[in-house]
């Protein structure tokens, strides 16, 4: 342990990260599910960016709009989204992000109708070094189910 370790509030970490870049989580969701979106036809529509996050579609343009000003995705009014290389870029690591924390999630047991809810909670405020150990972690324990079912039985789990 470090000994000259400097403790901040929540908010104080949050202010350091925004420092750090341009991207809130709002937009982050955005862009993830552009990405997910996109991957059949390389294009997206507001409305059903819209529909897939549950918003309005003034909202979903408010939030393309300032993606587009940042490089991330081309986008011309009433017309088609379509993600930059660092758009596409951004959005396959927001996507692994997502999938390796949703996946930790559902092995250590975290029950089924909490894991998008507390994927989403958690994504945002992870730095990539723990995104990559939580991967790892996850990768171990999947290849060891003895360690895993240890777990389970010590956590009241049920044995897979």
């Amino acid at each position: 342990m470090k000994k000259n370790r400097e403790f901040h509030t929540f908010r104080g970490y949050q202010l350091q990260k925004e420092g750090k870049r341009q991207m809130t989580a709002s937009m982050e969701d955005y862009l993830e599910m552009i990405y997910r979106l996109s991957q059949n036809e390389g294009y997206v529509r507001v409305q059903q960016l819209a529909d897939h996050l549950h918003v309005q579609a003034p909202s979903a343009t408010k939030i393309v709009q300032k993606l587009a000003a940042a490089g991330i995705l081309d986008y011309q009014k009433y017309g088609l989204i379509q993600l930059t290389e660092k758009g596409k870029t951004m959005g396959k690591y927001l996507l692994e992000r997502h999938t390796v924390i949703e996946n930790f999630l559902r092995i250590i047991g975290v029950e089924e109708e909490l894991i998008l809810k507390d994927t989403e909670m958690i994504e945002h405020h992870l730095s990539t070094s723990a995104v990559q150990k939580i991967k790892l972690l996850y990768q171990f324990l999947k290849l060891n189910q003895e360690i895993l079912a240890l777990f389970k039985q010590f956590t009241g789990g049920e044995d897979e």
